[in-house]
């Protein structure tokens, strides 16, 4: 647990240098290698001077543990101005993700760090003890307009060490006592564990959640994403929710050319026939660092299309591995991310899913400033 220290990990291992390959696979770890970011103005590339040493050294390092470390964050909502998102503002009460998706576009973040996008992403972590206790100052300025919180937009809100940690539940109570929208996204069955509150808040129309269903396949789950919840979960997690009266969605993202684009509809009637009652998608993205990752994670895994899979990525943007470009970074561009895009559409008119934004229909109005704990104090002067 925290030891207090603002900076210091919890947990120290020996870990490989950036720019290090790793022999082999490590056992619940995603990337395969811990890149140096792009800022740092040198890097290290280690070579075998023919004595195998290398190999040997490498083989003789332990498995990677998860370490944790205090963000001194200042703030909980993070705003942007993006014309392609659905929210204006969303929390992440952790930095980095120990789910290990080996595509996932928040990973470049780590940079901002001074850390790799590699593993130091998925195993060194920073979380926001103060989470719940800035968002309520957030909430209480005046002025504040309330419009549906992404929990979840960048980083995993239920990500493994959430059991522990319990920073989203308590993100969770606080906008539950402001009586404020907040949408979620995650690929983890650790939702239910806030069943509680999502149940009262789904009852003032304040809550809609979101599972990311990237395949149906246990297979190609435990390799892409290594650390999440098997796909038979999360759609269970989406019967669940329904039953209890919440609005629960699925998100079929990433969807990865010649990966697992085929299973689309698939993935939608299943999530479909759980309860889901709208759906969405995005195409993989792969900015900055990931897109090398990415690459030696297919020649890795799946060497016998590798260069399948990458030629229709680069087809889908403009002969580039990425485009970030405003209204075509989700969807890409060309004649396969056009007819991946009529086929979700045609799914979602036949399953009679909704493709409406992920805040739509949530209620703004029952947002009230509840009375802080020092005024009753302050009436006792009076």
């Amino acid at each position: 647990m925290p030891d207090g220290s603002l900076g210091r990990p919890l947990v120290q291992t020996p870990r490989p240098l950036p720019g290090t390959p790793l022999p082999g696979l490590r056992k619940g770890r995603g990337a395969l290698s811990n890149p140096a970011n792009r800022y740092e103005r040198t890097a290290q590339d280690p070579f075998d001077d023919g004595w195998g040493t290398l190999a040997e050294a490498m083989a003789d390092l332990p498995p990677l543990a998860t370490t944790l470390t205090r963000d001194a964050a200042r703030s909980a909502l993070a705003w942007n101005d993006s014309p392609d998102i659905g929210f204006d503002r969303s929390i992440n009460p952790y930095r980095g993700c120990e789910h290990g998706c080996i595509y996932c576009y928040a990973r470049p973040t780590h940079a901002w760090l001074g850390l790799s996008p590699g593993l130091d992403f998925e195993t060194r972590l920073l979380f926001k003890p103060e989470v719940a206790a800035l968002l309520e100052k957030e909430l209480r300025k005046p002025g504040y307009v309330p419009r549906p919180v992404a929990l979840g937009s960048n980083t995993d809100p239920y990500q493994p060490v959430e059991r522990t940690l319990k920073l989203t539940r308590s993100v969770l109570e606080m906008l539950e006592r402001f009586g404020h929208p907040v949408t979620i996204v995650t690929k983890s069955a650790g939702v239910l564990r806030d069943l509680d509150i999502l149940t009262r808040m789904a009852k003032r129309n304040l809550v809609n959640v979101c599972l990311s269903v990237t395949t149906l396949d246990d297979r190609l789950a435990r390799i892409m994403e290594p650390r999440a919840a098997a796909p038979a979960r999360r759609v269970a997690a989406i019967r669940a929710l329904t039953e209890a009266g919440i609005p629960a969605g699925v998100l079929a993202a990433p969807m990865i050319p010649g990966v697992n684009d085929a299973e689309l509809e698939r993935i939608l009637e299943a999530c479909r026939g759980a309860g889901a009652v709208r759906a969405g998608y995005v195409l993989l993205r792969l900015p900055l660092e990931i897109a090398e990752m990415f690459e030696a994670w297919l020649h890795a895994h799946l060497p016998d299309r590798a260069a399948r899979v990458l030629a229709l990525v680069r087809q889908t943007r403009g002969g580039r591995m990425y485009d970030s470009g405003f209204g075509t970074r989700q969807v890409g561009v060309g004649p396969y991310a056009a007819a991946l895009q009529q086929r979700f559409r045609l799914a979602v008119r036949r399953l009679g899913l909704d493709e409406a934004g992920r805040g739509g229909g949530l209620d703004c109005g029952a947002f009230a400033v509840p009375p802080s704990a020092e005024a009753p104090r302050q009436l006792e002067l009076l």
